[in-house]
């Protein structure tokens, strides 16, 4: 039996409801998990009672603990009747089950037990797991009726310690009461920190997953208050606007420039630079050459929490060969900075006179300013940051490469091109018709027409391409003509260029006008407009081009696209709420690299919705970083995913060309968001590797969605997922592939531009641009998330059998009543199927999902997949192993799809088999299936339709003594039916 048990202490409630007529309230708690209650003592005449009373529930097994509610009832005693009545309860689930040392007592609002009943108040209750075995559970007995109270049960003051006996068990009169001894009394009932593990909670029948990889959900201090089950809890510190991150203070040191510098040197010229040093932090400007009067305008931010330094030092230098001389001082008493909170208006800099190191003034003077401010400063962003370097080194990173930053991705397009024909075509050998054949392209892009049939100098194509180009266009459409000559051999007979500025643009699917392009024997010539009006004859090539604005630009899966909307921004509708994300900190993070003989990591994050992406800065030799950075997007529809990763930075203390390591991403799809709660949770940072799914750490993220409009919010159910161009003018399966690995590559090369620049394996990472590759473990798993489907299915099935078996003859008694009454009064048969879906969702409300959907290993049978699958998974594209390897997973993958090809030919031969029935391929099986459709006919035409649906429903539900074991007469005359798969080779 497991030594795994879940710990209980109930502390107190507050603000009950009164019910006893005198504004007062007998209280008492009873506690349901895994088939076990217990209750604790009553508590008479107290609306806010305390009990600190523990208990200890064995957890059966360790594995479905994820899936195991624990179910806290509030009850009022009423003496007059003996009667209990419940006021409210608290249902938590696997996030609320941390180990011992992270358990803290925490106030849950009571809920209410029925639509109609009422609840008021909050229940204080501390869950932890533990497996200590010097713990004895308590007995799972029944939870004692109010009429039964012992008299054992300690009649203490509040506050002091209770001593619960259970009562014996009926079943086990032998059994001596076990004696519940609680842990001591809090002193405090204050909300604390807590962590809750979510096991697979965002849909209903999702598979457990271990207890470590699940969702974490925590209460932080945020900038708005304290965050208890997506509530916010306002404290005494005021609101800001960054009320989903915890408040950094930051000193901010703003160096705007110098004037009057002393010369330094024999020549009389000047390199100046300022350093800027607190405590063992120090930052340094930009130098320049041979200036007198420089200008730097640059913002330093120090962590308040490492400043251990009461001065700020700023120091201007000349930067020399040999040695930098030091040119003088502002010293600045931290003190007396001011704090500036937004939206104040920026701090004026000032002059500050230089000094010598005893104080004395020296000529020159700099400009500067100092305030103390939070990551809600504008100048946050942009600030060299001492939390991005290590003590005392100043140089080892580039603010390049650590910087916070917001991109927008690119505004793609479609281009479409259809090449109809070309005309007067000269090929080089002009003794032959040219074998001739039009290659389109547009950067990297580049496809080809088929050849013609026959040849001749006016070759028919009408073809169509499609293309994807971002807006600012770079790239030129360029159409080359050339002709087959031989094996190896084509010879370019003339091409023409199109500026993609030139296209027409369109928003739906009205006619673009066709146009002809003359044709020119070199690139210059085609891109040379004066040169191509002087020449008099010209072959030929008639296109239609377009660039079409009514389709999305699919540059990531639909599944979990970020944005669905039109390119045209005329198609746009207004935003429906808006989506705010605190990125705030990663815990546990596994060492990346090694630096000075110990692992670390230099962490940034990433998120992706829409055409916006934000990096955070980068946080250096931390394993365990916090960010407190928070961003906003405009939410157009619900049906979108928001996706936030995590990066090793291997750009610093490495080459420019060094690949950042995934760490791990979280997807968070916005329509399994309540509107207006705040979602803090801790998400585990899965990544699958060759050797395995491996945690790689943990993410903390507070998210919350506003609706502005909830009537544009629900109608969005109504309208298509995709613009109607997707509709109208569909693309196939295999445009959508290559035209999103465009896209994809076209927004990678965009972002890599950007300052600093987001790298093409963070792009192509969040983008998920390898999901289409094949994999044994993917294809596993969508094969058992069908059955999952199809399992509700295949049980109605299983319990129609039951009943037409008469296993449980009640049952089938009732469900024969229930048959004859709907089809007596058919008129009932939709309102009740109706009514019963209607009962069902209101009484699945209770169990909905309370945690965001996150990535689940046993879903995507991560954890058990076995090595050669996974290094098939991780194998380039093409296949790069030893021809063995590559044999023995052909032939494996040729055994897959053996049995998928049997189980289609089995689906092909029934449907044959119908068709058979009336083409006469077997004629002694058609005329008995025509004539039985006559009787049928008639037979149906005398009878009323009532008494043949009784008559067929009481024949399929007949008692077992009724039936034959072998099968029935229609099921052998199907089976006799022919089917193609004699013609089969």
């Amino acid at each position: 039996m497991s030594s795994l048990k879940l710990g209980v202490e109930v502390v107190g409630a507050h603000d009950l409801l009164a019910k006893d007529g005198q504004g007062s309230f007998c209280a008492f708690v009873e506690l349901e998990f895994d088939g076990q209650r217990c209750r604790t003592t009553t508590k008479e005449k107290d609306l806010n009672p305390v009990w600190n009373e523990s208990f200890y529930f064995n957890v059966s097994d360790p594995n479905k603990l994820s899936s195991l509610p624990l179910e806290a009832f509030v009850y009022n005693h009423n003496k007059a009747n003996n009667a209990k009545t419940c006021l409210g309860k608290v249902r938590l689930t696997a996030p609320s089950f941390v180990n011992y040392s992270d358990a803290v007592v925490l106030h849950y609002p009571l809920e209410k037990r029925s639509i109609f009943s009422r609840a008021k108040g909050e229940l204080g209750l501390k869950v932890f797991v533990t497996d200590d075995p010097s713990i004895k559970p308590s007995n799972p007995l029944p939870a004692m009726e109010p009429d039964v109270v012992p008299k054992s049960i300690s009649k203490e003051k509040n506050g002091k310690r209770h001593t619960f006996f259970h009562l014996p068990n009926a079943k086990q009169p032998q059994q001596q009461q076990q004696k519940v001894t609680p842990a001591p009394p809090q002193q405090q009932m204050n909300y604390g920190v807590h962590e809750m593990k979510s096991g697979p909670q965002a849909f209903p029948g999702s598979s457990s997953q271990p207890f470590d990889y699940a969702l974490k959900e925590t209460s932080p201090f945020l900038g708005g208050g304290r965050i208890v089950g997506g509530r916010v809890i306002r404290g005494d510190r005021p609101t800001s606007t960054y009320d989903l991150v915890e408040q950094m203070r930051f000193l901010f040191v703003r160096v705007v420039k110098a004037r009057d510098l002393p010369s330094k040197d024999a020549t009389g010229s000047l390199n100046p630079y300022v350093e800027v040093k607190v405590g063992n932090y120090k930052g340094i400007t930009k130098h320049y050459e041979k200036k007198q009067n420089p200008e730097w305008n640059q913002v330093f931010a120090f962590s308040r929490e490492t400043v251990q330094s009461s001065v700020l030092e700023v120091v201007v230098k000349d930067k020399d060969l040999v040695k930098d001389d030091s040119v003088g001082f502002v010293r600045i008493d931290l003190h007396e900075v001011p704090t500036r909170v937004p939206p104040d208006s920026p701090l004026a800099p000032e002059w500050y006179r230089l000094e010598d190191k005893k104080g004395e003034k020296k000529k020159g003077e700099l400009m500067l300013a100092v305030w103390y401010g939070t990551q809600a400063d504008e100048a946050f962003p942009d600030a060299w940051h001492s939390d991005a370097i290590a003590p005392g080194d100043s140089t080892s990173v580039s603010p390049t490469y650590i910087r916070s930053k917001v991109y927008h991705s690119p505004r793609l397009w479609y281009v479409r091109v259809n090449v109809i024909e070309a005309q007067d075509l000269v090929p080089a050998d002009k003794s032959r018709f040219p074998d001739a054949y039009v290659k389109v392209q547009i950067g990297n892009q580049i496809l080809k027409t088929k050849p013609v049939q026959t040849r001749n100098m006016n070759p028919i194509w009408n073809e169509e391409f499609m293309f994807v180009a971002a807006e600012p266009f770079e790239d030129h459409l360029t159409f080359t003509v050339e002709d087959h000559a031989g094996p190896n051999k084509d010879e370019t007979i003339g091409r023409t260029v199109i500026a993609l500025n030139s296209i027409d643009r369109r928003a739906d699917d009205r006619f673009v006008r066709t146009r002809w392009y003359n044709l020119e024997k070199s690139l210059s010539d085609a891109m040379d407009s004066d040169r191509a009006k002087k020449d008099k004859f010209h072959s030929r090539l008639h296109v239609c081009v377009c660039l079409d604005g009514g389709y999305h630009v699919l540059d990531e899966s639909t599944q979990y696209s970020s944005d669905l909307r039109p390119t045209a921004k005329q198609l746009w509708k207004s935003s429906i709420g808006v989506l705010e994300l605190g990125i705030l900190n990663a815990d546990g993070l596994q060492p990346m690299k090694t630096r000075d003989g110990k692992g670390t990591s230099d962490t940034y994050c990433v998120a992706k919705y829409g055409h916006k992406w934000v990096r955070t800065r980068t946080i250096v030799n931390s394993l365990n970083p916090k960010y407190n950075e928070q961003y906003t997007w405009e939410v157009y529809d619900t049906a979108t995913v928001l996706t936030v990763g995590v990066f090793d930075n291997s750009q610093i203390g490495g080459s420019d060309n060094s690949r950042d390591n995934k760490i791990g991403k979280v997807r968070i799809r916005i329509s399994t968001l309540e509107t207006g709660r705040v979602y803090t949770h801790c998400y585990p940072l899965l990544v699958l590797h060759p050797s395995g799914v491996k945690k790689l750490g943990e993410l903390h993220l507070a998210i919350r969605f506003s609706s502005t409009s909830m009537v544009n919010m629900m109608s969005q159910y109504s309208l298509p997922l995709l613009p109607k161009m997707h509709y109208k003018r569909p693309l196939s399966v295999i445009q959508q592939d290559i035209l999103r690995h465009q896209a994809v590559n076209i927004v990678a090369a965009r972002l890599g531009r950007a300052e600093p620049p987001l790298r093409r394996e963070v792009v192509e990472y969040m983008s998920d641009a390898n999901a289409h590759l094949w994999s044994m473990r993917r294809s596993k798993a969508n094969f058992l998330r069908l059955t999952s489907v199809f399992s509700g299915l295949f049980s109605a099935g299983k319990w129609f059998g039951e009943v037409c078996t008469w296993k449980n003859p009640i049952t089938t008694v009732l469900v024969h009543t229930l048959f004859a009454m709907l089809v007596c009064f058919p008129e009932l048969i939709l309102p009740t199927v109706f009514l019963y879906m209607f009962l069902t969702g209101v009484w699945n409300y209770r169990y909905r999902p309370r945690y965001p959907p996150h990535m689940n290993t046993s879903l995507s049978c991560a954890d058990a997949v076995s090595p050669d699958e996974l290094d098939e998974e991780f194998e380039t594209f093409p296949a790069s192993k030893s021809s063995d390897i590559v044999r023995m997973r052909y032939d494996r993958l040729r055994s897959v799809a053996g049995r998928i090809q049997t189980v289609v030919g089995d689906i092909a031969t029934q449907g044959e088999r119908l068709q058979a029935l009336l083409s006469w391929r077997d004629p002694r099986a058609t005329t008995i299936f025509v004539l039985l459709c006559l009787v049928a006919a008639i037979v149906l035409y005398v009878t009323p339709f009532q008494m043949i649906a009784l008559l067929a429903g009481f024949y399929v539900m007949r008692h077992p003594r009724f039936r034959h074991k072998p099968p029935s007469a229609p099921i052998n005359f199907f089976r006799r039916l022919p089917a193609r798969t004699d013609s089969m080779l």
